[in-house]
């Protein structure tokens, strides 16, 4: 059997097709695959060092401004655009495949609509709360659109192609319990674990706060073990900050450039501060961990927002938007849901009932059975 995923953009549009692929390999010892993506995307680096095949295909989104700049890249875009149905139709050709799953982002257009058109399989997962763009380009191509929540299906114009499915979460997740996850990080005591970060590059702005955070855990005692990540953009002048204010030398405080351990620190933490990306969602959802979100306001369509308003609907999350937040007011949040079992129990309970845990197996049934 020949699969062919097609997904780019960002590290959530691309560990679903991963996540998939190791599965279908072990269901299907005769199984050949294949990733399609941008040639110079972040998606050629994840998908070639888990040792997949990867074919590129040019393609590009456009830029919402009239300034020069912009101007000349739409132009660009426009271009790459008109030659990908080819690029798409030479790939297909050559692989033959007999099923095509998207994951998202441009990359996914000219190769699922490429396969729709020749009467192959398609199916698309859609990590986001709402549908993205490409999502909505593919809806009338796509035989089947999988999602990660029940809520999600308001937002397509054909519910019967929609399959409730969930988003993939590493299985080292769920390797340790929380005990076990506490012992590992060396904790001796029953205070309680604040997990926070905003993701791999970090926020200048959020890590600003952040320090406000730090100081006011430090003149309360220290009420709670902490572990937080810069990020890349910032890690220096942020560690200089640390030390200049003394913050450094809080044995409860352990701020980190990254979190590489991240699947023990998570399933330790009783409380996560985070963004609301899709791959944060399905993992803080699928480990039923009590949240303060700050959506990020600068990505497409504002889907974090929308992604964050959902959990706190259901109360699995209290919301804070970036723009109205401070360090001290972050704190007061943490310690108004760490300070109340009852509420801390309840918003648990919340993030459980969303949390799908064999997604991997539902996208597996699903794209199955597109192909008998």
């Amino acid at each position: 059997m020949n699969v062919i995923f097609t997904c780019g953009g960002t590290a959530g549009h691309v560990n679903p097709a991963l996540a998939l692929a190791k599965y279908m390999e072990q269901k299907l010892p005769k199984l050949n695959v294949l990733f399609v993506g941008t040639p110079d995307g972040m998606e050629r680096e994840l998908v070639e060092k888990q040792g997949y095949a990867f074919r590129g295909v040019e393609v590009s989104g456009f830029r919402r401004s009239l300034k020069p700049k912009s101007l000349a890249f739409n132009l660009r875009a426009v271009k790459t655009l008109m030659a990908s149905p080819r690029q798409a139709r030479q790939i297909f050709d050559e692989f033959h495949p007999d099923l095509v799953v998207g994951t998202g982002g441009y990359a996914s257009y000219p190769m699922v609509r490429c396969a729709a058109r020749a009467g192959v399989p398609t199916a698309v997962h859609e990590s986001n709360m709402v549908p993205g763009l490409t999502t909505k380009r593919l809806e009338p191509y796509a035989d089947r659109i999988m999602v990660g929540f029940e809520d999600c299906r308001q937002h397509y114009r054909h519910p019967e192609k929609i399959v409730v499915t969930g988003t993939p979460v590493r299985g080292d997740f769920f390797e340790l319990s929380r005990r076990e996850a506490r012992q590992k990080l060396g904790f001796t005591d029953d205070r309680p674990l604040v997990v926070s970060f905003w993701g791999s590059l970090g926020a200048r702005d959020m890590n600003q706060k952040m320090l406000d955070f730090f100081r006011c855990e430090q003149q309360g005692g220290e009420p709670f073990h902490h572990i937080h990540a810069v990020g890349s953009s910032g890690w220096k002048s942020i560690r200089t900050e640390l030390e200049a204010r003394g913050l450094d030398k809080c044995p409860s405080l352990d701020v980190r450039e990254y979190i590489y351990d991240m699947a023990v620190v998570m399933r330790a933490a009783d409380l996560v501060i985070c963004r609301a990306g899709a791959s944060t969602v399905s993992e803080i959802t699928a480990l039923a961990v009590p949240t303060i979100i700050v959506p990020s306001p600068y990505v497409t369509n504002n889907h974090q927002e929308k992604n964050a308003r959902i959990l706190e609907k259901h109360g699995g999350a209290r919301l804070m938007l970036e723009a109205e937040c401070t360090g001290e007011g972050l704190y007061r949040a943490a310690r108004e849901i760490l300070d109340d079992p009852g509420r801390c129990a309840a918003m648990s309970r919340a993030m459980g009932s969303l949390g799908i845990l064999d997604a991997t197996q539902r996208i597996y049934d699903t794209v199955m059975a597109l192909v008998k």
